[in-house]
Order: C-alpha cells, then structure tokens, then sequence
C-alpha cells in the first residue's frame, strides 16, 4: 500500500473551527474487496484506532441508503457512541455516512480501481465546530489538534484495511 495525504486537504485545523480532514491510500486489491471492508461497520473495530465496535440497528444487515447503525468509538479514557446513517453505498465506489448532531460530521469513502488496483480517499468533513464540552474532552484525552489526531487514525485505518484487502485478494 501506498499512501498520501490529499494535498486539498483543509487548512482549518483548530478545535472551534469546521473541520475538513482527508487521507488518500493506493491498495493492491480490487476496489469491491477494499468497498467490503470498509462498508462493514462490524469489522471497523479492526482497522479504526479509534471505533471500537459497529452495529447495524433497525434490522439492517448491511450498508444501504438509510441504514443506521451505532458506532461506539475512543479517545482516551472517554467513549462515546453515535447513530450515523448511511447516505451513499455504492459498491466498489462509494460509502459514506452522516453523524447526527448540530456539528455532525460526514464521513465518505470515495473509491477509484484501476487494473486491480485501489485508490480509497477517506475524509471527514464537519461543517460545524465540536461544542465546548467535545473540545475539552478531546484536550483531555491528550489532542491538541483534531485534525492532525483524525489524520494519523484514517492513516492507520487505511493501512490495515490495506493488509485485510490484500491479504484477501492474495487467498481468493
């Protein structure tokens, strides 16, 4: 896996600021296989250094349009849960969520193949700052900068969904 920080992303980095934050990866497996993973809100606990357990609600199974699902995440010592809903599910192209709340962030997974290969573009744009209360349990669990702290997680998240994918597409 290669990997890049997309050179448009934001400059807006501060903790009462919107937020705009995207991490670029090239991964050596079908863009299906790489949609499979990342689209499993089940299996995020396996690559997200900072989600630590996904659950479909509501009867879904499975990402679809307006499918919901708990994500349970943490920072520090402080865990925190919300219910996303799926806005885009696109196999092999598109996966993306909206977080519910005033400064709700909108988490999308934009997907290119090419001869097997995978650009995955993850990004997280919050057109809202986090409230007061968010902003100091984020110093308190030791981040300064949200931005940079989402920045390294999407490149931790993207480099084990690389190994994943392509240790998948090596057994298929």
């Amino acid at each position: 896996m290669s990997r890049s920080q997309n050179p448009s992303t934001s400059a807006r980095t501060g903790s009462r600021t919107p937020l705009d934050v995207s991490v670029t990866a090239t991964i050596a497996a079908p863009a299906r296989v790489v949609y499979d993973l990342i689209s499993d809100v089940t299996r995020m606990p396996e690559f997200s250094p900072e989600n630590i357990r996904g659950q479909w609600l509501g009867g879904a199974t499975g990402p679809a349009v307006g499918a919901r699902f708990k994500g349970t995440n943490r920072l520090g010592s402080t865990t925190w849960s919300t219910k996303p809903t799926v806005t885009a599910a696109e196999p092999g192209r598109r996966f993306a969520f909206q977080v519910p709340g005033a400064s709700g962030a909108l988490w999308t997974y934009e997907l290119t193949e090419c001869d097997g290969v995978t650009t995955v573009t993850e990004s997280m744009v919050q057109q809202r700052p986090s409230s007061p209360l968010i902003r100091w349990f984020q110093r308190r669990a030791g981040v300064t900068d949200r931005a940079a702290n989402l920045r390294a997680a999407m490149t931790t998240t993207l480099e084990r969904v690389a190994a994943a994918a392509e240790r998948r597409s090596v057994a298929a």
